[in-house]
């Protein structure tokens, strides 16, 4: 008893030194309350490359107890009855009041308790279906990225998505033997399509016809561990940003967090013999990033007997193996990148066909990005020598392409004027749309009358500064300095989320550091100091 006493002690003793009460001291256990001005993300961990666990609606009150070092991101209790991380910015409370919650961890337990509220409106609703045993039933994996859904049928609710060789256990089947419902790795239950697992036929007989929806995980069910970085699987949707790496090191890796990229480009160039980009895509989904791969294919080898074929049955093993997206080749009209003297937009729609086709039996989830064109009026219309863009998107849209693609590859690393600007660059040819941002966007979002929304698989800045003279093709950029260079970036961003017609913007570049011929590295976010002036742009970009 008396080392209680002695604490009460000091306590009493505290608080007479401070002039406060037992009142004015935060409650810990209630935490501190708030309410969310818009929609807000709910994620696993403090930034938005961690996992989106949910969403609550504007208005909603959540309970505060914690936030990160930068004071940008807290942790607190939401209707649910759950407790996860959310942007400051979005709630109604004063930075003074954040930065007055104590500094946790992502990993470190939470002391908020309390009844959880009702249900938000967005949360999904409870099955009604029973689960059956978790050890009970056949094992299987999944041969591809696959989703769950509530009934056995393409039409039935999503409820979640597996991995590629994710391990079930299959306990029943559809009547016709086509969906099969298992218990899931994570616990609950949910119908899968029997052709994306490894079952037979004949195993699929043994099972017991069952009726029934998906079955959520017992509330006892571990969650994934936030305390390192998990991708985000659900089907793409929405606006997203991310950067093209040379290599994924540490340094790339927290620009792009630090910028608040969630995606990830790498380019695999791909001779017609065997290969795999497995490791790729396993390596940016550990790092917590969707990955977008440009297979770019052997020029001289396009014309070759079932080179198209090979090529698709190659991007659907890259969709199998679990690739968020894959942009079918890469600036087909230029001889370049394909066989001078069959350079053609119905052939390469063709090869797209194929491509899309091989791809989405593959991985529906996986989506198809058209080869961006390299953006030209250098050739002064379209021959099998060379074609500028526009009328190869003309000639695309022309051969039906639009059926065979999600999104509509863009490249524009040529600017030298605000992003917002429209008319009166310096150079020569000053009212040709590649010279303007959104020239580009309106000009290949209208190629197919805004069909099909665009990706832009680079966009790039070019500045000279900290590396000295620029080649002489490159020298339109001399005068772009670093500053422009960030804020021409988050410009862009802030533009393509607001004009609804873009879909993904992959900034060109990260961290490439050669700079010779091409200035590769004059355009990367990381500069030789090490600083990152774009990536904090990035971060404010809305």
């Amino acid at each position: 008893m008396r080392r209680v006493w002695i604490v009460i002690g000091s306590l009493l003793v505290l608080l007479l030194m401070t002039g406060s009460t037992l009142a004015d001291m935060p409650q810990q256990a209630g935490g501190v309350s708030a309410k969310a001005i818009q929609n807000l993300n709910l994620r696993a961990g403090p930034g938005t490359h961690w996992k989106l666990m949910g969403t609550v609606d504007a208005g909603t009150t959540v309970r505060l107890d914690g936030r990160d070092s930068s004071a940008t991101w807290v942790r607190g209790l939401v209707p649910s009855g759950e407790v996860w991380w959310m942007a400051a910015a979005y709630l109604d409370i004063s930075p003074e009041r954040v930065q007055a919650l104590p500094v946790v961890g992502a990993d470190s337990p939470s002391q908020l308790t309390g009844p959880a509220p009702a249900q938000p409106s967005n949360a999904p609703a409870q099955p009604s279906a029973p689960a059956a045993p978790a050890g009970s039933g056949i094992p299987a994996s999944t041969t591809a990225a696959v989703n769950v859904r509530s009934g056995p049928s393409a039409s039935a609710e999503r409820v979640g998505r597996l991995a590629y060789r994710a391990e079930v256990r299959v306990q029943g089947r559809s009547a016709d033997g086509n969906w099969v419902r298992a218990a899931l790795p994570e616990g609950g239950t949910g119908w899968i399509s029997a052709a994306y697992l490894t079952i037979t036929a004949a195993q699929i007989a043994t099972l017991p016809v069952v009726e029934g929806g998906a079955a959520a995980p017992a509330a006892a069910a571990a969650a994934p561990a936030p305390n390192a970085p998990i991708v985000n699987t659900a089907p793409v949707s929405g606006f997203s940003v991310g950067g093209h790496v040379s290599g994924f090191g540490s340094a790339a890796i927290n620009a792009m967090n630090r910028a608040g990229m969630t995606w990830v480009k790498k380019q695999y160039r791909w001779g017609g013999s065997e290969g795999s980009i497995t490791g790729m895509i396993t390596d940016a989904h550990a790092k917590g990033f969707r990955i977008l791969i440009g297979v770019v294919g052997s020029a001289g080898s396009v014309n070759d007997p079932n080179y198209i074929e090979r090529y698709a049955s190659f991007v659907a093993g890259a969709a199998a193996a679990g690739a968020d997206a894959i942009e079918i080749w890469n600036e087909q009209n230029i001889d370049r990148e394909w066989a001078a003297g069959s350079i053609d937009p119905a052939k390469y729609t063709e090869l797209l066909r194929q491509s899309y086709n091989a791809i989405k039996a593959a991985n529906p989830n996986t989506l198809v990005v058209s080869g961006a064109p390299a953006p030209t009026g250098f050739f002064g219309g379209c021959s099998p020598n060379g074609c500028d863009d526009a009328p190869f998107l003309a000639g695309m849209a022309a051969a039906g392409a639009a059926r065979y693609m999600d999104c509509v590859g863009v490249h524009y690393n040529e600017g030298i004027v605000p992003p917002s600007q429209t008319s009166g660059d310096p150079r020569g040819n000053s009212g040709h749309y590649t010279r303007y941002f959104l020239g580009m966007v309106n000009t290949y979002y209208n190629a197919f009358g805004g069909a099909k929304p665009l990706c832009f698989t680079e966009l790039g800045y070019l500045s000279p500064e900290g590396f000295g003279g620029l080649p002489d093709h490159f020298a339109w950029a001399a005068n772009v300095s670093v500053a422009q260079q960030a804020a021409w970036l988050a410009e862009a961003v802030s533009l393509a989320r607001s004009s609804g017609k873009v879909r993904l913007i992959i900034v060109w570049n990260v961290d490439f550091t050669n700079y010779g011929a091409d200035p590769m590295a004059g355009y990367a976010m990381i500069r030789p100091d090490g600083s990152c002036p774009a990536c904090d742009a990035l971060a404010g970009a809305r």
